[in-house]
């Protein structure tokens, strides 16, 4: 049996909805369930085991591989004590854009750097020690912005 090449299938999963931006949706929604299930210091089975699901099943949906039906979402929210809405949070214009280029800079929340550094900053105990570090941080970014100026 000859196959065309462009017709077999390539890799495993579902193929992207290329040109509707409903891809980025899933991306970015799982990317918001990854970063409140790291904040909270959950593994994907504990947030599994919450849900019903298999921490293959939250791999899938933090990658944005599975779309998150309505209904999952609501019961993640609820587990996860946010409101649905934060799933959508920061998410940039899904829209197809007329150029066609996608936005080259991936959003801060959702680098690991990121989500360490917000974890190492609420192990911090004392309130007083946490606005420090605050102010640290805060101070040393209006310097480092003073010099490049």
């Amino acid at each position: 049996m000859n196959v065309v090449p462009e017709a077999r299938h390539r890799g495993r999963g579902r193929t992207p909805k290329v040109g509707t931006g409903l891809d980025r949706v899933d991306t970015h929604v799982g990317g918001r369930l990854r970063l409140r299930r790291t904040l909270l210091g959950l593994s994907q089975t504990e947030l599994g085991q919450r849900v019903g699901l298999t921490f293959q099943q939250i791999q899938k949906y933090e990658r944005g591989a599975n779309g998150i039906a309505a209904s999952r979402l609501w019961q993640l929210a609820d587990v996860l004590d946010v409101p649905v809405s934060f799933f959508f949070d920061d998410m940039p214009d899904v829209a197809p854009r007329a150029s066609g280029l996608s936005d080259p800079e991936a959003p801060p929340m959702g680098r690991r750097e990121t989500l360490e550094l917000v974890k190492c900053y609420y192990r911090i105990r004392d309130p007083r020690v946490r606005r420090g570090v605050f102010d640290l941080v805060k101070a040393t970014v209006d310097a480092v912005e003073d010099v490049i100026k």
